[in-house]
């Protein structure tokens, strides 16, 4: 049995782990890398391996660095099935065709350079066609139902609490050659113990290998309670100011919390009576997607919901939610104070670059960053302080509040990791491989660990295989 880590090793983004074992490939996850745009194209356009020798693809949730290379790999020769939860399939429908028109628009704007200098044009990695036909491979499962997905390979997906959907992968696998098992955790990304509308994530014991994420291995994050009461401050304050509130959220998981939030925040009377609008389709679809699954919300959002006869988490009287175009750009001329949530999370494209551009030299107005934010990210940039940012290639001055909360975090910090990985017992545990990210926080998360008992404990680089 082999593993090989071909994406999210020492990084955050472009998921994709190989797993090859009774002369079957299963790829855990195939997401979109995000970073400069030359290596952003070349690296998700060309595989490390054969798209068509890949027997399944077992996804742990929607997100676009986990799910976002997908119709790639259909299109280069993949034809076996793409296993996952009944509701990251449905995330996934709008999820890649969004990211699909984002790949033609992208290249669309490329092109028009590469024309000027006289060179030839690219093509998208894929369409928004390609996205549609690759959503014929899913096959969904429900949570904690096994299932064969390779030969002598089950899985078993348990609850993640990350987003809707998400799922933690548990991989019980026979070697016909040797006649060994082996039981591999994948924890795909974890969620938090306090989430806000989703069960918490499974705690799991048994496993002879363990693939985690390390997101916030480094860091400690503020409570919901805590991140909710900030939300109010800043709402508060800027509206006394007669100005804006912009945010960049990811349009699944980070905007249902946020509007849940400011509707707890609005029953309680704790901020004035403002519009909100949620300026991105994808938004607007993934949370009617949120709205088909209350099996997958817990027991705190039922009890509010009754206690105040509220219908949805996400609808109140105050809040629009914003599909076409004509409604977006009017938000232009808005002249009274309002909350505008928009994607993308890390301002690197869709409507929020528009609502940034035209709010961010206000200082009337506040940016309020509640995402994790890549490095080389226009989100990064804004939240370490640049005075002067680039937007559609032009240069804007920052002059507008810039406010951070990180209680909005969907990944369990450092704490929570460790609480989670040292339920697993560690006699058993043979190796723990270190995931999903930045080198600082999977080197700090895995010396914790060693020092808490885990033996074997790894940072894998980018196409390191280990065998078993």
């Amino acid at each position: 049995m082999q593993i090989t880590f071909h994406g999210a090793a020492r990084a955050v983004t472009g998921s994709m782990h190989l797993l090859e074992v009774n002369d079957q490939r299963v790829l855990l996850e195939c997401g979109l890398f995000q970073g400069r745009r030359a290596e952003t194209y070349e690296r998700n356009l060309n595989f490390p391996f054969d798209p068509a020798t890949i027997d399944a693809v077992v996804l742990s949730h929607a997100h676009i660095d986990h799910s976002g290379n997908l119709p790639n790999l259909v299109k280069q020769g993949f034809r076996g099935a793409i296993w996952s939860t009944a509701a990251t399939r449905n995330l996934s429908a709008y999820m890649l065709l969004d990211s699909g028109h984002i790949q033609e628009k992208d290249v669309e704007y490329v092109n028009k350079g590469r024309r000027r200098k006289g060179e030839a044009p690219i093509d998208p990695i894929y369409t928004q066609e390609d996205a549609r036909a690759c959503l014929s491979y899913f096959v969904s499962v429900g949570m904690e139902r096994s299932v064969p997905v390779a030969d002598g390979v089950k899985v078993t997906f348990y609850e993640a609490g990350h987003i809707l959907g998400s799922a933690i992968v548990v991989l019980e696998i026979r070697e016909h050659k040797t006649g060994k098992e082996w039981r591999i955790v994948f924890s795909g990304d974890l969620g938090r113990e306090e989430m806000a509308i989703l069960r918490s994530p499974t705690v799991i014991r048994e496993a002879d290998i363990l693939l985690m994420e390390s997101t916030y291995g480094n860091r400690l994050h503020d409570s919901y309670e805590s991140a909710r009461h900030r939300l109010g401050d800043i709402i508060v304050r800027t509206t006394k100011r007669r100005g804006k509130v912009i945010v960049p959220a990811f349009a699944v998981g980070r905007t249902q919390e946020l509007v849940y939030a400011l509707n707890q925040l609005d029953a309680a009377g704790d901020i004035p009576q403002l519009p909100v609008f949620v300026d991105s389709p994808l938004a607007v679809n993934a949370t009617d997607v949120f709205r088909m699954h209350p099996e997958a919300w817990d027991s705190d959002v039922e009890k509010f919901l009754s206690a105040d006869g509220r219908r949805s988490p996400f609808d109140y009287p105050n809040i629009e939610y914003v599909r076409d175009v004509r409604r977006s750009k009017q938000l232009n001329f808005l002249t009274e104070p309002a909350v505008i949530i928009s994607a993308s999370g890390m301002a690197e494209s869709g409507r929020i670059l528009h609502h940034l551009k035209n709010n961010i030299g206000d200082p009337e107005n506040t940016i309020l960053i509640v995402s994790f934010q890549a490095q080389e990210t226009l989100g990064r940039r804004i939240l370490e302080g640049a005075k002067q940012v680039r937007i559609f290639g032009e240069e804007y001055t920052v002059r507008a509040d810039v406010e951070h909360i990180n209680g909005y975090s969907a990944h369990a910090d450092q704490a929570e990791l460790l609480e989670w990985a040292n339920h697993f017992d560690k006699p058993r545990l043979q190796k723990t491989f270190l995931v999903h990210g930045e080198e600082e926080a999977s080197f700090t998360l895995a010396e914790k660990l060693r020092n808490q008992g885990h033996r074997e404990v790894e940072v894998p680089v980018r196409g390191q295989k280990f065998s078993f």
